[in-house]
């Protein structure tokens, strides 16, 4: 039988996972950690970066997203600032730190779509952007959906 699109979202997804994990452990980071330093190292120059950011982006549950920004804390990647207007608020302010690992993980994430990328043309990479673009579109509009159909 052959696999669906789902099917082989999923096997990327492990594969790319499980190689940038090894990739980044020297680092004594994860895949989805880098990717929150890098969000939050571009994003904080335009405003203050907030949990519920990292929540809506990288569509997380409010308590994986709790636990992977204490264990950035702890380590030392990122810090929390009250905010002046709203003291229960808390902005997540990247280290210096956070500045070295992001350096050092573009390294990696640059080998990894060299490799994920070799053999394809730029039009077929770009295909398949929009190709993913457009499948999570349609996600999201199914989640929009089933949100419209439980509301009273």
């Amino acid at each position: 039988m052959e696999k669906d699109c789902g099917a082989w979202i999923n096997l990327l997804s492990h594969k790319v996972k499980k190689r940038l994990n090894g990739i980044l452990q020297d680092l004594d980071i994860t895949a989805v950690q880098s990717r929150v330093i890098y969000y939050i190292l571009v994003h904080c120059q335009e405003g203050p970066v907030f949990q519920r950011d990292i929540e809506s982006v990288f569509g997380l549950s409010r308590s994986t997203a709790t636990g992977i920004l204490q264990l950035m804390e702890k380590k030392g990647i990122i810090r929390r600032e009250s905010v002046p207007n709203d003291a229960r608020l808390k902005s997540l302010v990247p280290t210096p730190r956070a500045v070295k690992l992001n350096a050092e993980v573009s390294v990696g994430l640059e080998e990894m779509e060299r490799r994920l990328t070799k053999g394809l043309s730029s039009g077929q990479v770009q295909l398949f952007r929009e190709i993913a673009a457009q499948m999570l579109r349609n996600l999201d509009e199914w989640d929009r959906d089933i949100a419209d159909s439980v509301e009273p």
